[in-house]
């Protein structure tokens, strides 16, 4: 602890601090009106009365932001930052600003001010952020030490722990080939230093159908893929439409693929997914709509922190106007494929920032804690991508931001209580082009009610992928059925030139059909064209294991894909999309360590991804033997059940 190492960085630490407290303190009381002084004396005794006031004010508006959690940790975050400068520029002995409206503006350009200068020393690293992170967790380690009968102060560094831990980071949307391309062009330092060093491996596994990320997760977390159907689908036996990113319908979906026996079930840790792996600890996941409450110290940690949540918001709006920007230049240089980026998408930018840093703060506590797995998603590539492009450069920059958080769980590593590997994974890729209302100047709904009359059947898309239901019958029509009410229907489909494979039941079984063929799933007869060639050697299996999945469309629709460029015509207005097939959306990856065995030489489908990961968990000795349908019985009379934390 006194080292010369630490108390130098220590105090460069300080003198930082104080450099960019005087900097912005001296630029806010230049900007506000009335101000007369700005003696430079004056200024540096304001600088130590704002250090003086946040070493008190500080310590207990974090032990608000504690109770608080939630909702009230964000807004006292706020607070917190304001509180401070407000506080300390009442007290100042020059008294250069009075009033309260003049206080508060004066606090919030101060924060302002801050959060930039910060960025701007910052900008290419993350030590601020790694600093703050090693606190936390250094935090959490001696407060477990002194429960566990430690002494009450000291002032030892925790040493890194030797039991092993499983860190898995989804990166979601990210394909294989865009991660290998952006390896071998040298854009991520860390993945490529793992790589290039042989600490671990690449390889590509196929995601199946549907290609979305409740689908996947589904499969990867709980082993469960035929659940999910699409991003969203109707259930005829409860006249209602699913949406699997809405709370409640995730919590719906997960009581239909949790056995008790997921992925995360033995003390794991799911942070920012849709469904919970059945995990101890849910912090952020869908299912369990609730922000992170008192128990989670990282989430308090971020939000009263100067370079938290605050910190965010104001890098948030440098993220709308980049946006804003950004889409200007499209539109400029005549960009195609384009889809509009603004409306909701200009908020889902800046959040999926902020979300982010949130999530590896999170992770950073987990680990502190010692928790055996942990897994998490992080969006902002595919977010950004969905609007951009897979492979535009805005995509990239988000997915080299990625790569340095990898680089922060790894300098983070030493200061776990347990010595950690790292799996790193996609759900699925992304596809890019036009979209289907693009090219042919209709929507997807708008063809089928053309197609079928007074009584559409009800359109239901998940990206190239299209579920489609005659709502007025309770159960699943066959192509006989189907043509008796719409006998325009599925020949106007399959001959559209946006749409390349309609699939419906037969009395032989599923039977895909393109404009200028048919091909027999169940016995792999082909008349005609194949309207299956674009799509790959996977297209067959993936549509007949679709076909099993619960609440399955009467019609199934995948647009169609070029073959030269690989591009697919989404029916939703999203230049990159998933969910179907064609393309690179199907490609996802792993990156694991070298070493590990592949139980599988091709992992087909999340199911094959989960079982992988649990064996891995098995070799290092994080999974309790599974019990029999018998055994757990008597295990669950004989004890009470406990309750999962469901913090969020």
């Amino acid at each position: 602890m006194l080292s010369w190492r630490r108390i130098l960085n220590r105090l460069r630490a300080v003198l930082r601090s104080a450099l960019v407290t005087f900097v912005v303190l001296t630029a806010t009381l230049w900007l506000m009106p009335g101000v007369e002084s700005a003696d430079i004396v004056d200024t540096l005794g304001l600088v130590l009365v704002v250090a003086g006031v946040g070493a008190v004010l500080r310590p207990l508006l974090l032990v608000g932001v504690v109770v608080l959690g939630g909702w009230g940790a964000m807004l006292l975050g706020v607070v917190a930052q304001i509180a401070v400068i407000v506080v300390a520029l009442e007290i100042d002995p020059a008294d250069r600003i009075s009033g309260l409206p003049s206080l508060v503006l004066a606090a919030i350009l101060a924060v302002v001010f801050a959060a930039i200068i910060d960025w701007m020393l910052d900008s290419g690293t993350d030590d601020t952020f790694v600093r703050e992170a090693k606190r936390l967790m250094r935090g959490v380690r001696r407060r477990h030490a002194r429960q566990a009968g430690g002494p009450f102060l000291t002032l030892r560094r925790p040493r890194p722990g030797d039991e092993p831990g499983l860190l898995m980071i989804q990166l979601d949307g990210l394909s294989e080939p865009v991660l290998r391309w952006a390896v071998r062009a040298g854009n991520l330092p860390t993945l490529g230093h793992w790589l290039r060093s042989g600490s671990h491996t690449m390889r590509g596994w196929h995601t199946g159908l549907p290609s979305t990320t409740p689908a996947s997760q589904a499969g990867i977390l709980h082993g469960a893929t035929r659940q999910v159907p699409g991003f969203r689908w109707y259930e005829k036996d409860t006249g209602k439409l699913m949406v699997s990113n809405r709370p409640r319908d995730a919590a719906t979906i997960e009581a239909r693929l949790s056995d008790g026996r997921g992925l995360l079930r033995d003390g794991g840790v799911s942070i920012g997914n849709a469904f919970s792996g059945d995990a101890t600890v849910n912090l952020l996941t869908v299912s369990h709509a609730a922000l992170p409450g008192r128990s989670a110290r990282g989430w308090a940690a971020f939000m009263a922190s100067p370079y938290g949540f605050t910190r965010a918001l104001v890098l948030g709006v440098g993220e709308v106007i980049t946006e804003l920007h950004q889409a200007r230049l499209q539109r400029r240089r005549n960009l195609l494929p384009r889809v509009s980026r603004s409306g909701a998408f200009l908020a889902l930018r800046p959040a999926s920032m902020l979300l982010r840093d949130v999530n590896i703060s999170l992770i950073a506590e987990q680990m502190a804690r010692g928790a055996p797995s942990i897994y998490c998603d992080l969006v902002d590539y595919d977010e950004v991508a969905h609007h951009a492009g897979p492979a535009r450069p805005e995509s990239m920059r988000q997915l080299e931001s990625l790569d340095r958080m990898l680089g922060v769980l790894a300098r983070l590593a030493p200061e776990a209580a347990r010595r950690y590997h790292i799996v790193v994974l996609s759900d699925h890729g992304q596809s890019q082009g036009a979209t289907f209302r693009q090219r042919y100047g209709e929507t997807l709904d708008e063809l089928v009610e053309r197609l079928s009359g007074e009584t559409p059947p009800l359109v239901v898309s998940s990206g190239n992928l299209a579920l489609l239901y005659l709502t007025q019958f309770p159960h699943r029509l066959g192509r006989a059925e189907i043509d008796k009410v719409h006998p325009r229907l599925v020949p106007g489909l399959a001959a559209h030139p946006g749409v390349g494979v309609v699939v419906v039941r037969e009395e032989d079984g599923p039977v895909a059909y393109g404009t200028s063929g048919l091909h027999r799933l169940r016995d792999n007869t082909v008349e005609g064209v194949d309207p299956l060639l674009p799509y790959g050697p996977h297209a067959r299996a993936d549509l007949l294991r679709h076909q099993e999945s619960a609440h399955i469309g009467d019609v199934v629709l995948i647009s169609c894909v070029d073959p030269v460029t690989e591009e697919v015509a989404a029916f939703e207005e999203l230049v990159g999309s998933h969910g179907g097939l064609g393309g690179w959306q199907t490609d996802a990856v792993l990156v694991h360590p070298a070493r590990w065995p592949i139980a599988r030489p091709e992992l087909d489908g999340a199911d094959a991804v989960h079982f992988q990961l649990v064996e891995w968990l098995d070799m290092l000795g994080l999974r309790t033997p599974a019990l029999s349908a018998d055994e757990e019985a008597a295990a669950i009379a004989a004890e009470p059940r406990l309750s999962h934390v469901r913090d969020g």
